[in-house]
Formats: C-alpha cells, sequence, structure tokens
C-alpha cells in the first residue's frame, strides 16, 4: 500500500518538492506518527496523505491554486472511497463553520507553522485507544486562527474499508 501511496504523490501535476514518510513499526498510532512526519518535513506547506489512500494526479495543484486564491492555512477538498461508502456525506461541498465544526479527513494542505503552533496532533498516552486525534487537531488550529477553506473537488481517493485501523492500536 506504501508503495502505491508514494506512487501518486510521485505523479502530482504539481510536483510536491520532498516527501517525508514515518512507519509506526512501534504501533503507537496515527497521531505519534504523523507527528514524527511533521518534525522530519522541512517545507512550509504539508500535504498529508495515510499510505492507504491515494491521491489523484491533479490534487495537489487544486489544493494549492485555492490557497492562492483564498490565503487559506487549511485547504481540505473531498474524496471518492474505494467502498462507495463515504463516512461524512453531509459535509460535502460545506465550506468549514468556525462556530459549528465539521469533520473532514486529514489529506489536506496545510501551513507547517500551524502544526507546531498547536504541539501537532493530540495523544493521550495512557489510553490505549487514541481516534479522534484529526478532529482534536483540527480544533487546535482552529482555536490557533488559522483559517480554512474547502475546496469542492474530489482529489483523492480514500480507501475506506473495514480493515483500516483508523489510527487505533487495538485494530492493528
Amino acid at each position: 500500500m506504501l508503495q502505491r501511496a508514494i506512487d501518486s504523490v510521485l505523479t502530482q501535476t504539481y510536483p510536491a518538492i520532498a516527501i517525508s514518510i514515518a512507519v509506526d513499526h512501534e504501533r503507537k498510532g496515527a497521531a505519534v506518527n504523523r507527528n514524527r512526519a511533521l518534525c522530519a518535513a522541512s517545507t512550509e506547506w504539508v500535504a498529508f496523505l495515510d499510505d492507504d489512500d491515494e491521491m489523484y494526479p491533479e490534487h495537489l495543484q487544486t489544493l494549492v491554486e485555492h490557497q492562492i486564491a483564498t490565503d487559506a492555512d487549511v485547504v481540505f477538498p473531498w474524496f471518492d472511497t474505494s467502498s462507495g461508502a463515504d463516512p461524512f456525506p453531509q459535509f460535502e461541498g460545506r465550506q468549514y463553520d468556525y462556530a459549528e465544526p465539521h469533520m473532514f479527513p486529514i489529506t489536506t494542505l496545510v501551513r507547517r507553522q500551524f502544526t507546531f503552533l498547536v504541539g501537532g496532533f493530540p495523544y493521550d498516552h495512557t489510553s490505549k485507544e487514541c481516534a479522534g486525534e484529526d478532529w482534536q487537531f483540527w480544533l487546535k488550529i482552529r482555536d490557533a486562527g488559522a483559517k480554512f477553506a474547502h475546496v469542492n473537488a474530489r482529489t483523492w481517493l480514500w480507501n475506506h474499508h473495514g480493515e483500516n485501523t483508523s489510527g487505533l492500536p487495538s485494530r492493528w
């Protein structure tokens, strides 16, 4: 799966200047792993992608163009799913509402300084369950003053299936 994800990054119409990969050999979950990848990155912007998902060739170009047009700190697109089951269909095409935020997956473009400003992805080291790190991350970035913009385009494939770990060590 990882090679497929990497290949999808390498075939972008707007080339990625760097790729930061972190593999969770210790099974600590998505939050710890994403923080590792963030610390290894040195670019102004980061575009997240889980190893079982794929960017369509225009993903980065679409997000960068929308960021330039909106001056946003977070640009989130929509997605297709391999299973056909969108877990958030009510939010497709909906701009971010700061008073009543909604969930969207991590496959976004984010100004990296905000990730450090908020301390990265939250992780509860006392719990065996670490789901919800994306949701908490977006709320922290919102509270830090980031500007969000939704580009109403399906720019990536979420291989959403029954075997997704969703960052939960209990599912490994």
